[in-house]
């Protein structure tokens, strides 16, 4: 079977957001009065660079709107981007089309909004369920907010996530317990749940936070383990945890290699062998489309491993790998190998960094 054939995806980066919180690396700026008319146009434009590289037997399995924070798009935007995107692509029937939504950049009214233009999953960045980390986390919305927020998402859409920052400064293990059984408790189908990472041009890299030791960490994420398992919401990605078919299917048509689509600043794509990287500026990627590259077999094969070991149910095709360190692997416990699938263990997990620069041929 072709790897690219299975999944296809377009991501849409919308760029803006209302404040950028202290920890964030994405390329995202604030900007309450975008030229809407300008980014409906440039967007049109990258969809129709992209119409003219595919087959016309292409069809989408899923939409994402990332950012930044892309509930803050016009519902009329929205509307009219969703027309182009129909007139350019074939969907399929059961399309995923998810959108990042802040708890304080959206309301009751704006999801019937999203879900009347064809959205069906809402990913609703909560990042803490401590009023206190909140504040630190830079977050503009209040636990009451973040909360009402779902209560909300919960009468308008089946399919619902919401993102969760753990291992936090001084954050103890009993600590995420708590915090993790009460988001359970919400009764959600799909968490993505991430350890804090500290990136020096932000401003907690510049003013030297610091995440937990490195045992706390081990422990968090081995307790996060536990309890999702426990509940039934069990990790099928290294920081993405769901029901039995709640899997965001997006997010799986990178991990497994498929092809998609990226427009907008500082969205990639990947069609078979060919790369696609926008500008991150908005200025920039306004005046110049998406900049074309040619993967090798080898770099291709790469991206394959990095993306393709993260994923907890699906191992990675074991002729692909350097056999030297697949043996290797296996001799220190941080993978398995069944049926000519290679599999890393929990301890392989913990240490997938190293795991993947071992098996990389």
């Amino acid at each position: 079977m072709n790897p690219f054939s299975q999944l296809f995806g377009l991501y849409i980066h919308w760029p803006y957001c209302l404040s950028k919180c202290p920890y964030c690396d994405f390329a995202s700026v604030v900007c309450n009065q975008p030229d809407y008319e300008q980014l409906l146009t440039t967007y049109q434009r990258d969809i129709v660079f992209f119409k003219e590289k595919i087959s016309a037997d292409d069809c989408l399995t899923s939409i994402f709107l990332g950012g930044g924070t892309p509930s803050l798009i016009p519902l009329d935007m929205l509307e009219n981007l969703m027309h182009v995107i129909k007139e350019n692509f074939s969907l399929a029937s059961d399309i995923e089309i998810s959108i990042e939504a802040n708890p304080d950049a959206i309301t009751y009214e704006k999801m019937i909004g999203f879900r009347d233009i064809g959205v069906n999953r809402l990913s609703i960045g909560v990042q803490s369920l401590n009023e206190n980390d909140l504040l630190f986390l830079g977050r503009r919305h209040t636990l009451k907010k973040a909360l009402t927020c779902i209560e909300n998402a919960q009468k308008i859409f089946d399919n619902i996530n919401i993102d969760l920052i753990y291992a936090r400064p001084h954050q103890t293990v009993s600590d995420w317990e708590k915090e993790l059984t009460r988001a359970l408790n919400l009764g959600l189908n799909h968490y993505s749940l991430y350890q804090l990472t500290i990136e020096e041009n932000t401003p907690f890299g510049k003013n030297g936070v610091k995440t937990v030791d490195e045992q706390t960490a081990v422990e968090l994420y081995q307790v996060t383990e536990d309890i999702m398992k426990k509940n039934g919401v069990c990790s099928y990605e290294i920081s993405n945890y769901a029901k039995a078919g709640y899997e965001c299917r997006h997010n799986l048509t990178y991990w497994r290699g498929c092809n998609y689509m990226g427009i907008g600043p500082a969205a990639q794509g990947r069609l078979n062998y060919l790369e696609t990287i926008n500008p991150s500026r908005v200025p920039d990627w306004i005046t110049n489309g998406p900049k074309c590259t040619q993967l090798t077999p080898t770099e291709k094969n790469e991206e394959r491993i990095i993306m393709g070991l993260r994923l907890k149910k699906e191992g990675i095709p074991v002729h692909i790998l350097n056999p030297v360190g697949v043996d290797k692997a296996i001799q220190n416990g941080w993978a398995t190998l069944r049926q000519d699938f290679f599999y890393p263990t929990e301890t392989g997990f913990l240490l997938l960094n190293q795991l993947i620069l071992l098996v990389t041929p």
